[in-house]
Order: C-alpha cells, then sequence, then structure tokens
C-alpha cells in the first residue's frame, strides 16, 4: 500500500491526515508513504511530477514514474509481496500520481484511490491485458481541482472527476454508462448523513461523489477503512488462458 502526498505536504503529513498506516497490522499490508523531490523555490515544497498539470512547476523533469516503481520493486526484494496485490492511494498532486502510476505501470499496479486528483487528458499507450482498477473520489466543492468539467492549472488543462473515470473505463473497453449504486457513504463527518454517491461504470471503475465536499475532507473515523475495503476487493484480475 503506498500513500502519495499532496503538494507541499509529506509522506508522513499525508498519513497523519488519512491514516492508513494505523491500519497496515489489521488488514495485514505493508505499508509506505514516500517522499516527493523538494521543488527549486524559497519554500522548497515537495512535489510529485505526475502530469504536465501537476506539479513540476520548476521544470526539474525528475522521473518520479520509475523512482515510485523503482521503490515498489526494492520492497518486493525485501518482503513477501503478492504480486496482484500493489495499491496506490494519492491526494490531489499524490491522486494525479497515482493515475499516472495506472498509465505508465499497468502490469504492476493493482488498484488506486484517488482523492481530488485527475488523471491525464489523454490516456495513452496499449491496453493492458489486465486492467488497473480505478477508485476515484471528488468533492463537488473542491476549488482546486475542479469536480464537474475540471480546469486548468498554470494554463495546463485537466479532466473533472466525471470525465476522468469515463475515461478510464472507455481506455480498458469497460462500459462507460454511469450507473449510480444503492449505498451511499459517510465520508465527511462536517456533513450532514450519508453524503457520499457510489457511481460505477463497468466493473472495477467506481466515482465517489463528495457532495459539498471541499479539497481537504474531514473524514469520517471509517473512511480509511471504505477505501482499504474496496482496494483490498480488487486484486489484479487472472492472467488470461
Amino acid at each position: 500500500m503506498v500513500l502519495l502526498h499532496g503538494y507541499t505536504s509529506s509522506g508522513a503529513g499525508q498519513d497523519g491526515y488519512m491514516k492508513f498506516g494505523a491500519l497496515a497490522d489489521t488488514y495485514g499490508y505493508l505499508f509506505i508513504a514516500p517522499d516527493g523531490t523538494k521543488e527549486e523555490s524559497d519554500k522548497k515544497h515537495r512535489f510529485w511530477n505526475a502530469s504536465p498539470a501537476c506539479c513540476d512547476f520548476y521544470k526539474s523533469n525528475v522521473d518520479d514514474s520509475k523512482y515510485l516503481k523503482d521503490l515498489i520493486d526494492a520492497v518486493k526484494k525485501q518482503y513477501s509481496v503478492d504480486e496482484d496485490r500493489v495499491y496506490l492511494i494519492g491526494h490531489s498532486n499524490g491522486g494525479f500520481m497515482s493515475h499516472r502510476m495506472a498509465v505508465d505501470h499497468p502490469d504492476t499496479i493493482a488498484a488506486i484511490a484517488s482523492l481530488n486528483g485527475a488523471a491525464p487528458m489523454t490516456l495513452a499507450g496499449p491496453k493492458p491485458e489486465r486492467p488497473v482498477n480505478i477508485l476515484h473520489i471528488h468533492g463537488t466543492e473542491d476549488k482546486l481541482n475542479r469536480y464537474k468539467s475540471g480546469g486548468e492549472i498554470k494554463g495546463v488543462a485537466y479532466p473533472g472527476a466525471e470525465e476522468t473515470v469515463k475515461n478510464w473505463a472507455e481506455f480498458n473497453d469497460k462500459s462507460t454508462k454511469a450507473a449510480a449504486a444503492e449505498q451511499k457513504l459517510d465520508l465527511d463527518k462536517k456533513l450532514e448523513g450519508k453524503e457520499t454517491t457510489v457511481t460505477r461504470y463497468g466493473d472495477g471503475f467506481e466515482l465517489w461523489t463528495i457532495d459539498g465536499g471541499g479539497h481537504v475532507p474531514s473524514f469520517t473515523d471509517h473512511a480509511n477503512k471504505l477505501v482499504i475495503d474496496w482496494l483490498m476487493a480488487h486484486p489484479k484480475a487472472a492472467a488470461k488462458k
């Protein structure tokens, strides 16, 4: 389980917010929360070079896709890792980076969970035999990475939440017809009731819409468990014979 922090944050800071490390023993997974590169600015913000939109603002051209793949491979060499259960979770810039890893390394990644990030505008490359499962979580009132129709970061476009999941489903030859699930979820404790709608775009491609949720939701105590349960329920599909 790899947790990727948002722009300006760190691995420790991200886990302090999302608390996935605390569940590692209960669920039996290995957990890492790496730090991105410090940018060449006065504030030395940490970032991931995830896409043209986010967030290598000082043009370092650091290859974070290779770095994270090498990090996963290093963990595999030291520990017993189920090859079909490598998962990424990311917030904001880390969400962008999770989508990037799903594009670049579909044979390695079983599933991702992205909070208020976005996939690239265009998904390119050969379609994987065993697609990466995609869980995208997004607040409708996110002012930084907009839910409805996406937007631009420093003049570079990124897709909205629905477009992100539809593009993934279409790329992997799955149904792009949205089907709202019967259950609703309570992810944000500052919003009344079960504010989150689950929408499925074919098996393994889901959008969790936090109605009224902002860029940094106030998660309920069980929100992280719901994310882990979803990821653990979506290992890499068996190879076709």
